[in-house]
């Protein structure tokens, strides 16, 4: 329990020191396509030490920032299908390769998700009577 509590302060204050870290490299005329990058990394950065709910929130705020951040846009599509929400994810990596037709990275994210989804729905519709 109290290994617990040590690791749970330790990733409260990692997330408190990339906030901050943030908000310094940050200046008034920073474009809201640089701010949306920024969200995009600390989402990635969050969501590698399991903080997810706090990552989508970053990504989903790189997304407001800037609508055409196919990046953004492919990691909810991941976040969402992690978390079982298809027609979200399935949204947003549709509308990243939209936006980036070329990215095999999103391409290849998207085509394994289909193929994991397809096969769901088969599952699914042979389960029912």
């Amino acid at each position: 329990m109290q290994l617990q509590r040590l690791r749970s302060k330790t990733l409260l204050f990692i997330l408190a020191l990339s906030l901050a870290s943030s908000a310094w490299s940050l200046s008034a005329d920073t474009k809201p396509e640089d701010l949306s990058k920024k969200q995009v990394e600390f989402g990635i950065d969050v969501a590698r030490i399991g903080l997810w709910r706090e990552a989508v929130y970053r990504w989903q705020r790189a997304v407001e920032l800037d609508p055409s951040n196919a990046s953004a846009r492919n990691n909810l599509g991941v976040a969402y299908e992690q978390a079982g929400q298809f027609d979200l994810a399935e949204e947003q990596y549709q509308r990243a390769l939209e936006l980036d037709t070329n990215n095999v990275y999103i391409r290849q994210n998207y085509e394994l998700f289909r193929e994991a989804y397809e096969k769901r729905k088969r599952k699914d519709g042979d389960s029912t009577p």
